[in-house]
């Protein structure tokens, strides 16, 4: 990395190097201010929510770029391959974890994974995790939980920043930060492009595991104050990518070249103001547009012929209004409602689909003692598409003694069918199967039965379809959740050392699964998707942090998961459920015991983290090992539940090492190696790109304007 700041005198001078100390590994955590948890700010120590918080100088001291390298870190958190790099908050699926930018939400889901890798953190101020479902604020899509990311401000004075660093696979990363902040105006601008040659795992295959690509990023906001009590301010966000590779297809005998482009803007302008005696009263108005669009081709290398092209285009527009009261130290309640609209056009869908919701939140924080908090709060959200929700939750802070608190928290998480889920309308050309929403699916198959192109039973001469699932399909219901946690926090004086536990239960109802409801001429199936399942994921989360001597630190976090199907469970006690032995080749039940729960979670992860931080002597490292335990990959067997060893993936760990050296506190080198002791497994976990280095130099400079320009 190379960086250049520049700052002002006097004043903002001092305060921009008192933020530049206060930012290290040492900052002590507790008084760290937070949103995410209730829509106020309140320091960490106060919240009565599992909460993390990674701030600047952790996601340096990890040497990291993306999201996902800050997230996969994390203690409950797991990254998970498919449409991208998503995250797996306490067992629950990427679809189910709301990620915000400042507190609006990012859009631009691939069967509901939102690929972290569309994410740079070097403009972040800290990133937020709120465990448990918080749809009670924040609606669909938090039934896990919420991931805030929150973007730095401007320093007074100005300041200016260059960032470059190179890394395996021909990666490269450049960043340019300018800001600026007077008494009424502040402005920050961040760009940043980011680029690789991509890898290939198999390259038998034909196909790269990761493209080559090149995106670019453009963050700003600017922010006035027309009055010492009220904030205007307007940001925007603008994200490009492009893709290109060579595919082979029928044994390589078909070349054909693939080009893609991504889209993903935002704009969001917001006021603030304090009112009422001693200004108690704060008023929050928010606008906010988002769009994402992607467009992909296949087309033939030997005549430029099409194969395929897609478009996907997505809007999300919301107006939102907030209003907080201190009516005392002990009465705070929060008041909120908006409406949203979002739209969507694909190639696999008929038409422009949209819907529209208007939603109410209402917050009560509560003190009637000393050192207990608590926090009630409900909301409704209508919906043009399904059925209203209404989403309670509360959750308690005790004091029981100086040193050790008591954090509890229960309520209810939804998350919306999405369109692709009501509108699609797919057939793969090659394959021969369908996939169609449940708004499009009667209609659909009624065409095939019509064209004859549905397979017929031997015995009644009638079409394959099962008239039972079709019954079934209707308005889908939401994905709803019913969630408990509860956590014991110690910390030692002066915080040296310190010791969270925390246990979970989640109950999920109504999930959405794909089924097959016909059958076709080709023998190939009709998909579309209805409520059935219920499922469960349960477990116990602990982490320590100990600062063993001056600049010396020791992070430790492990979780245990249970996650099951209960409809399994029901039938493996029944009896019900099958497999076949490879040796024997006979047929036997398969015990309750050997059920391995959901897929593509491990019982047991960890991580164990030591960093040293040389303040006076300008030295600064890491290492990292991050465990994950044997995880269900896929059924082998065909009775569609994870019961045998082949069918998991192996325990593995993975260490990641940084250091750096400063000068002056001026001229910094770092470099690190991620993956060290290079573990691949090329087929199940195509994420692991193998053994990465990188290195990059950053050089900071302060120079006194003279004056304060933004007077």
């Amino acid at each position: 990395m190379l960086s250049l700041s520049l700052s002002g005198h006097g004043r903002a001078q001092q305060q921009a190097r008192v933020a530049a100390t206060a930012d290290t590994l040492r900052r002590q955590q507790l008084s760290e201010v937070v949103v995410t948890a209730t829509r106020t700010h309140r320091t960490l120590a106060q919240v009565p929510h599992a909460m993390t918080v990674i701030g600047a100088a952790s996601m340096r001291a990890m040497g990291s770029l993306r999201l996902q390298d800050v997230l996969g870190e994390q203690t409950g958190t797991a990254m998970v391959s498919g449409h991208g790099n998503g995250i797996q908050l306490q067992g629950l699926n990427p679809e189910y974890t709301l990620i915000l930018m400042d507190g609006e939400p990012l859009i631009g889901r691939t069967a509901g994974t939102l690929d972290l890798s569309r994410i740079a953190v070097a403009n972040l101020q800290r990133v937020e995790i709120l465990k448990g479902p918080a749809s009670a604020l924040w609606g669909s899509d938090a039934l896990a939980g919420v991931i805030n990311l929150i973007t730095a401000e401007p320093r007074p004075g100005t300041e200016a920043g260059l960032s470059l660093r190179m890394g395996a696979n021909r990666t490269a990363d450049g960043s340019l930060q300018v800001g600026a902040r007077g008494k009424r105006l502040g402005g920050r601008l961040f760009l940043n492009r980011y680029s690789s040659a991509g890898y290939s795992l198999l390259p038998q295959s034909g196909q790269p595991t990761v493209p080559p690509f090149a995106n670019y990023t453009a963050q700003s906001h600017v922010s006035y104050k027309p009055g010492p009590h009220t904030t205007i301010r307007l940001s925007g966000r603008f994200f490009r990518e492009s893709q290109a590779s060579t595919l082979w297809l029928n044994n390589r005998q078909t070349t054909l070249l693939f080009a893609g482009r991504k889209h993903d803007y935002s704009l969001n302008p917001s006021f603030t103001h304090h009112f009422g005696r001693q200004q108690r009263g704060l008023v929050t108005g928010r606008l906010y547009h988002a769009a994402y669009l992607t467009r992909e081709a296949y087309t033939y290398a030997l005549d430029g012929r099409q194969h395929e092209a897609t478009f996907f285009t997505q809007r999300f527009s919301r107006a939102e209004g907030q209003l907080d009261y201190t009516f005392s130290a002990r009465h705070r309640p929060t008041l909120g409602a908006g409406y949203l609209v979002e739209t969507v056009e694909a190639s696999r869908y008929d038409q422009r689909q949209a819907l529209r919701a208007p939603y109410v939140f209402l917050q009560h924080d509560w003190t009637p003692l000393p050192g207990f908090n608590l926090v009630v709060g409900t909301r409704y959200d209508g919906h043009s598409q399904y059925k209203a929700q209404i989403s309670p939750k509360a959750a308690l802070r005790w004091q029981l003694f100086p040193q050790l608190t008591l954090r509890a928290a229960v309520g209810r998480g939804y998350r919306a069918p999405d369109f692709r889920q009501l509108y699609l309308n797919f057939s793969n050309p090659v394959a021969g199967y369908s996939v169609f929403g449940s708004h499009q699916v009667h209609e659909r198959v009624a065409q095939l039965e019509q064209q004859g192109q549905l397979a017929l039973d031997p015995a009644t001469g009638l079409p394959l379809i099962s008239q039972r699932l079709l019954q079934q399909v209707g308005s889908l219901r939401p994905e709803r959740s019913r969630a408990f946690h509860a956590g014991l926090q110690f910390n030692s004086k002066q915080e040296r050392f310190q010791v969270l536990l925390n246990v979970f239960r989640n109950d999920l109802l109504d999930l959405i699964e794909t089924t097959p409801v016909a059958q076709r001429s080709n023998g190939q199936s009709v998909f579309t998707y209805i409520n059935v399942n219920e499922a469960f994921t349960q477990g116990l989360e602990a982490e320590t942090r100990i600062f063993l001597w001056k600049g010396l630190m020791l992070n430790g976090g492990y979780q245990f998961l249970d996650a099951g199907d209960k409809a399994i469970i029901r039938q493996l006690k029944a009896g019900n459920i099958f497999r076949r032995d490879p040796v024997s080749l006979t047929t036997e039940r398969v015990p309750l015991a050997d059920y391995g729960g959901l897929f593509n979670r491990s019982r047991h992860s960890g991580n164990l983290k030591l960093f040293f931080e040389s303040r006076r002597h300008g030295w600064a490292a890491s290492l990292r090992g991050i465990y994950r335990g044997r995880t269900g990959w896929q059924d082998l067997n065909g009775n569609a539940i994870l019961d045998q060893a082949a069918e998991y993936i192996k325990p593995y760990t993975t260490w990641h090492v940084t250091a750096s050296k400063t000068w002056q506190q001026r001229f910094t080198l770092q470099a690190g190696l991620d993956n060290a002791l290079g573990h691949r497994d090329p087929v199940r976990l195509p994420r692991l790109a193998g053994r990465l280095w990188y290195a990059g130099f950053e050089v900071k400079l302060h120079q006194a304007s003279g004056r304060n320009t933004t007077q």
